[in-house]
């Protein structure tokens, strides 16, 4: 008797729940995909739905203080403030590009300015093929800097860059073949830790050296510059630099969701434990070196969006952007936020170059050292960076309430 209930509760328990199933799927099918997986990451990343909020609101915010308020008002913003938002955001997603590999994949670039810069400079030919004859020498083919440097014709790696849509796959392309190049060399001869870390250094070493020569038909040492228009609209109108700003945070939103949608996939999973304990994953049958190679590729191509969203907003791309010292600072903003969060990438970002800012207007001698005292004193008492402070704290407020629950 009793065996026939039980049989019968949980036949009406197996309707039950694949009606709910049903009824779950039915109202998934309502939703368009990309709606769906959105709405599962920012669910499952509260720090994450907190910053793409703050970015979407800046999305409203900035370009209605802009070009709707008055200037007489305190609430306006002026251009140069929209700029400098631009570039924060160019940096944050180059921050978060480097936390991808080495907050979840544990490989620390140093090299990863060298990815930004060709990205720029990608971007930076399209914007001085755009001059046309309206340099200081008026020569429809050739940018100013050929001419002075006596050229008669513009060099092969220079044609196609007339075509925005060929300086957009240039930007993504250069850096990705650079990447795929230098790690399926490195990855496969198994170079990794501070070795790994001193070579992509010496990469962009190495490149800063070349782009320096006027041989290489990129400027020398004074870079692109002089641009005048994207798209037929000039780079100086307010407009423009809002919609460039716009642009910035949209993708630093897109990219946000897509490293966290593959961080948060099994692909993602086996990458993590690459990281923790690369011997055991090749162990149990994994191609540890293809999982390395393709999150570093990746982690390039946003490297070179960010440098070409970069450029036009401050005008100018030259070698220095190589510079091993950028891609160090770029480290520390990663570390200040918490690597191997992604949100805290960005926001070391904005923290760190706000700083950068503020200390280099007011006190430009004072700032090298503040650099290193806050890296040091990250590396010391932050090891998660400020993220991690907060987590802590959340993680003690929620023991703390536990125990008091199961005291009471």
């Amino acid at each position: 008797m009793w065996r026939g209930i039980r049989a019968a509760q949980r036949r009406s328990y197996n309707k039950s729940a694949l009606r709910r199933s049903v009824a779950a799927r039915r109202d998934l099918n309502s939703q368009p995909i990309w709606e769906t997986t959105v709405l599962a990451l920012i669910r499952s990343d509260r720090g994450g739905a907190i910053l793409l909020a703050a970015l979407l609101s800046l999305l409203v915010v900035v370009p209605i203080a802009n070009l709707v308020v008055p200037e007489s008002s305190v609430f306006h913003l002026s251009s140069y403030t929209v700029t400098l938002l631009g570039k924060y955001l160019c940096f944050a997603l180059l921050a978060l590009a480097l936390d991808l590999v080495w907050g979840y994949c544990g490989i620390l670039s140093l090299g990863h300015g060298a990815f930004f810069a060709l990205g720029g400079y990608a971007m930076g030919m399209y914007l001085m093929r755009q001059i046309d004859g309206r340099g200081v020498y008026g020569n429809a083919e050739l940018p100013d800097f050929m001419v002075f440097l006596n050229w008669h014709e513009l060099p092969w790696y220079w044609y196609g860059f007339d075509q925005f849509w060929f300086a957009l796959l240039m930007v993504m392309l250069v850096p990705g073949l650079l990447a795929l190049v230098f790690g399926w060399l490195t990855f496969r001869s198994r170079v990794t830790g501070v070795y790994l870390s001193i070579i992509t250094q010496a990469l962009t070493f190495a490149l800063t050296l070349a782009f320096f020569r006027n041989e290489m038909g990129f400027g020398g040492n004074n870079g692109l510059t002089d641009f005048k228009d994207l798209l037929g609209f000039s780079l100086q109108h307010d407009g423009v630099r809002v919609a460039l700003f716009a642009c910035s945070a949209l993708v630093l939103v897109a990219a946000y969701l897509f490293s966290r949608k593959v961080v948060n996939s099994k692909f993602g999973k086996v990458v993590i434990a690459t990281r923790d304990a690369e011997s055991r994953t090749r162990f149990l049958g994994y191609q540890v070196e293809h999982y390395k190679l393709w999150i570093f590729v990746v982690s390039a191509m946003l490297a070179g969006i960010a440098g070409a969203l970069y450029v036009p907003q401050v005008g100018i791309i030259n070698p220095n952007e190589f510079s091993p010292l950028n891609s160090i600072e770029l480290v520390v903003w990663v570390a200040v936020g918490g690597r191997g969060t992604l949100y805290g990438a960005v926001i070391g970002a904005f923290i760190v170059n706000y700083a950068k800012t503020f200390f280099t207007g007011a006190l430009p001698e004072v700032w090298l050292f503040a650099l290193g005292a806050l890296f040091v004193l990250v590396t010391l008492y932050l090891p998660r960076g400020i993220v991690g402070l907060f987590d802590g704290w959340r993680l003690r407020k929620q023991q703390r309430a536990a125990a008091v629950a199961q005291d009471a």
